[in-house]
């Protein structure tokens, strides 16, 4: 965030100090510490189990329910006595076992094809977050519990409402059974993976840049920081070396705030944190903050998170691409479907200001001191790894040149000088690989489908 607009959202907080949500959230962080609570709904986002097992629960309460109401009930529902009763329950039961079994057993291949074709960091960010995939195993587990339950309580009386609603979950495990499949070898896709990368990867740009309007100046000459030259106290990473996931802004503004100091956070989210390496640089008073309530300000992880990090959905296109690539492979379509959402990411991210890394309290003054990626950083990972493997591929390169000369057209010039780099070093680049002139000619055409599109590409839009 910028300063203005973290500031700003600081202070509306404060305003909100007194609302039972603010207390009891402020309750939770300082009793159960800021990054486990951090850590924790970050995995139960991701995991497959929550939402079956809350299916479980559901069920329990449902079935009691029915159970209550059924003596209420006057009418005929099923037009099934005992035997029948029991014959529907035990039908659903081996259909929602065999969907579960299929839906577990294909996810799992389905795991494996995409993290091999694709990339390993699809699985937790996309796949293992899918809300069609948790839904249909866990009405399935519901109506398997459902049915198992009616089963047992069918001896010579029929409950007619639980019957009734058995069937509706037999046939609605059915349809969701046949919409799971669709639905998986949609997503599956590499088209449909790469768009959905980029969406979540547009959302982390909007909350970590939230200004709109591009800086008027470069990098090297706008991305000045206000800050001491020499730090009271430096507190360092303590236990496991880990990878920063996330960062508490507003607690650790509250607490400079509190004390008049100002406090650094050295790495950036993203960088690997070695033990005994700088975590933060305190200056002036703010050498008296508790170093433990700094180090629950920061999530640490075995792995990269999308929720704070805007470079991380570049690095897994990016890594597409470059599989994609690869010789074991060698599919440069692919590469240049991850480029076509690179392209969109990077005009999004290049409209947005970028290099205030200072943020101020409510009034006003600086108090935390944090890196973010600018401009340079999303152009190389955008393009410095894609060009060395794929300039010789002349998809790539014609995609490559499109993207370019697009950038430079529909963003703002203080954005031009990265991206006119990048041209000049794929133009130095295409002679190693094409020796003959006409195939030179031909790789120098910028063109958004890679090959096959109309010459010229699209100079803006």
């Amino acid at each position: 965030m910028t300063g203005n607009d973290r500031s700003g959202v600081t202070g509306a907080r404060s305003d909100a100090a007194e609302s039972s949500s603010f207390r009891f959230s402020r309750w939770l962080r300082e009793h159960l510490g800021w990054n486990r609570i951090y850590r924790t709904t970050s995995y139960l986002r991701s995991a497959l189990w929550v939402v079956p097992i809350l299916a479980v629960v559901a069920e329990r309460v449902t079935y009691r329910v029915l159970r209550f109401v059924d003596p209420w009930i006057t009418w005929d529902l099923t037009g099934l006595g005992a035997d029948g009763a029991r014959a529907l329950f035990q039908t659903v039961i081996t259909l929602t076992l065999s969907f579960i079994v299929f839906s577990f057993g294909s996810l799992l291949v389905a795991l494996q094809v995409a993290s091999a074709q694709l990339t390993p960091r699809v699985i937790a960010t996309t796949l293992l977050r899918d809300k069609v995939i948790k839904y249909s195993v866990a009405l399935n587990v519901f109506a398997l519990l459902f049915a198992v339950n009616g089963l047992n309580h069918t001896a010579t009386e029929v409950s007619q409402l639980a019957t009734f609603v058995a069937g509706l979950l037999g046939i609605a495990c059915l349809a969701s059974f046949l919409f799971f499949i669709d639905h998986a070898a949609r997503l599956l896709r590499p088209v449909n993976i790469v768009a959905l990368v980029c969406d979540q990867g547009m959302d982390v740009i909007r909350n970590v840049y939230p200004r709109e309007g591009a800086e008027t100046q470069p990098a090297a000459n706008a991305n000045q920081r206000d800050s001491p030259e020499k730090p009271t106290l430096v507190v360092s990473q303590k236990g496991r070396s880990l990878i920063v996931l996330a960062v508490e802004i507003d607690t650790l503004v509250a607490e400079a705030s509190r004390v008049n100091g100002v406090i650094e956070f050295v790495p950036q989210v993203g960088d690997f944190v070695a033990a005994d390496e700088p975590l933060f640089k305190l200056y002036g008073r703010a050498a008296t903050i508790d170093e433990a309530a700094l180090r629950e300000c920061v999530a640490f992880g075995s792995e990269r998170t999308m929720e704070q990090d805007p470079m991380f959905s570049f690095r897994i296109l990016a890594d597409i691409a470059l599989k994609a690539l690869s010789p074991a492979i060698n599919d440069p379509t692919t590469a240049v479907l991850a480029m076509d959402q690179i392209h969109r990411l990077l005009r999004f991210v290049g409209k947005r200001r970028l290099h205030d890394e200072i943020v101020h309290d409510s009034a006003g003054q600086v108090r935390l001191l944090l890196r973010t990626p600018n401009w340079d950083d999303f152009v190389h990972i955008a393009f410095t790894e894609i060009r060395a493997c794929g300039a010789n591929n002349v998809q790539v390169a014609r995609r490559m040149r499109a993207m370019l000369e697009n950038l430079v057209h529909s963003l703002p010039e203080s954005r031009h000088p990265a991206l006119r780099q990048q041209l000049d070093l794929l133009d130095r680049a295409l002679p190693d690989y094409y020796k003959l002139p006409e195939d030179l000619a031909l790789a120098r055409v910028p063109d958004s489908q890679g090959l096959g599109g109309a010459s010229g590409g699209r100079p803006a839009g």
